[in-house]
């Protein structure tokens, strides 16, 4: 059971890594854009394809964003990840009502979490194997993905 106090872009990034390698069953994210997270980058994305493609069928990865665009237009990766295992990985924007949220959470299987307070400061903390303290942020993270958002697929649909 640890805390910590993350007051630096190097140490949320840090964070990051370190937080996403202990996942392994479920990955729960709610971000701006997914721009600080830099899930693009090939370690991160390593690490979500191998949760993805693990045989454990209870794998998966929700990404809740108060704007989508950027997953759409500059994350091909990511959206590689949501064509192939769609199964196991969605995404949705939030409605425009949480657009004055500003916060952040990365939520791994139920014990672990990185929460950035305000999305333009890197001031976070970095909750390792506290359950308890994380309960509350994982019932706002269903609460904000109960909302009324609209879903982000890789597949555009037409006639």
């Amino acid at each position: 059971m640890a805390r910590e106090l993350i007051t630096s872009w190097g140490d949320y990034q840090s964070a990051i890594d370190r937080l996403l390698s202990m996942a392994e069953h479920r990955i729960c994210i709610y971000d701006e854009d997914l721009a600080q997270l830099r899930l693009e980058s090939s370690g991160r994305h390593s690490i979500l394809k191998h949760l993805l493609r693990a045989e454990n069928s209870t794998a998966s990865i929700r990404l809740a964003l108060r704007n989508g665009e950027p997953l759409r237009r500059q994350n091909p990766l990511t959206m590689g990840l949501l064509a192939s295992f769609d199964h196991k990985i969605s995404a949705l924007e939030t409605p425009p009502g949480l657009a004055h949220l500003r916060d952040s959470m990365i939520l791994v299987d139920d014990r672990y979490g990185l929460i950035r307070f305000e999305r333009d400061l890197p001031r976070s903390k970095l909750l390792i194997d506290e359950p308890e303290e994380l309960r509350s942020y994982l019932t706002r993270f269903e609460e904000i993905w109960r909302e009324e958002g609209s879903s982000i697929s890789a597949t555009t649909l037409g006639l």
